[in-house]
């Protein structure tokens, strides 16, 4: 059940319960869930809720995947519910952080835009384009918010183009320019009288729901599965018959990198990578009626695995660890020479 449901059609009290319920059953998908949960909560407008949700990720003792976007959350609820003093030293927390992932910067940007702070909004789109896209030859999609929302806060302070905005320009592809739909005067068509300029403002809105339309249908990455040093000698150690997949780490990491690279030279977009665990493969193995020890279980395990979002996408940005877990750089690792 996505979030976004009309409240009239969702109990969205009842859907962050199950939510809740399903994090206590999987707990290696704690993180999504009961962000999943929170937003469910501030649909049915029970912010303090949602909040404590947010605190309990934060105060846990699993290391979360990105506790920028859960703190980015965090500070957007508060906000609403009038908690603004706290809400801004969380944002500028996130932004001190410089998180390499976009989702947090939009997310604290889109808040202090929604509080007419245009200013800083600009700031911190700017500061995340400047961090995520300076010397990317091709913006990820993922950062394309990043863009958009730069250009439309730009917009609303009559600032001219530079040439984050002509990028920006060059990524949209809707029929609508983005000077039309982020035209701060579009607010006054909808009371004008005068047809021609209600049936544009319609036409705006239709390009926008179908940008929006195009976001919500992207398809799951096309995952890789990967399997953490200990989790694959634990694998192998339980079930021997997956050695003849995995003969050794080194092998394991080396086919995943070229695998991704070969699908990325065929034009597959949106690749990933899932990181598996051997609890949750035996679980998922149990929830098919198989054995663990099944190869062709691998990919279907995969392909769960990113649609309950849990996959990574590839390759990571400029700067970003190695989805290895190295520790070190991704372009002094799997990425060296890419």
């Amino acid at each position: 059940m996505r979030p976004d449901t009309p409240a009239e059609y969702v109990d969205h009290t009842a859907e962050a319960a199950r939510l809740e319920r399903t994090a206590g059953l999987y707990p290696e998908d704690a993180e999504h869930l009961l962000t999943q949960a929170a937003a469910h909560l501030e649909l049915a407008d029970d912010r303090p809720r949602a909040t404590s949700l947010y605190d309990r990720l934060l105060a846990g003792s699993t290391t979360l995947e990105n506790p920028f976007l859960v703190r980015a959350l965090k500070a957007a609820n508060l906000w609403e519910y009038g908690h603004e003093a706290e809400a801004k030293a969380i944002i500028e927390g996130v932004r001190a952080a410089s998180p390499r992932d976009p989702a947090p910067w939009v997310i604290v940007a889109e808040a202090l835009e929604s509080h007419d702070e245009l200013e800083a909004a600009q700031e911190t789109f700017t500061e995340a384009a400047v961090l995520l896209l300076t010397d990317v030859p091709e913006p990820p999609y993922p950062t394309h918010p990043v863009l958009f929302g730069r250009h439309r806060v730009r917009r609303m302070l009559g600032l001219p183009h530079d040439n984050w905005d002509t990028l920006a320009d060059t990524l949209h592809s809707s029929p609508v320019s983005l000077d039309e739909l982020h035209d701060p005067k579009r607010v006054w068509s909808l009371g004008s009288e005068n047809p021609a300029e209600l049936e544009a403002e319609i036409s705006r809105l239709r390009a926008e729901l179908g940008t929006y339309r195009e976001a919500l249908s992207r398809p799951f990455p096309v995952a890789v599965l990967h399997w953490p040093a200990s989790e694959l000698t634990e694998l192998v150690a339980a079930y021997p018959s997956l050695s003849e997949e995995y003969p050794s780490r080194e092998e394991h990491l080396a086919t995943i990198e070229a695998s991704l690279r070969e699908l990325a030279t065929s034009g597959t977009p949106n690749l990933g990578i899932v990181t598996g665990t051997v609890p949750s493969y035996e679980a998922f193995a149990a929830s098919e009626g198989a054995s663990p020890s099944d190869a062709s279980l691998l990919p279907q395990y995969a392909t769960t695995l990113a649609a309950r979002g849990r996959a990574v996408a590839w390759p990571p940005q400029k700067g970003a660890g190695c989805w290895c877990g190295s520790g070190r750089g991704y372009g002094e690792c799997h990425g060296d020479g890419s």
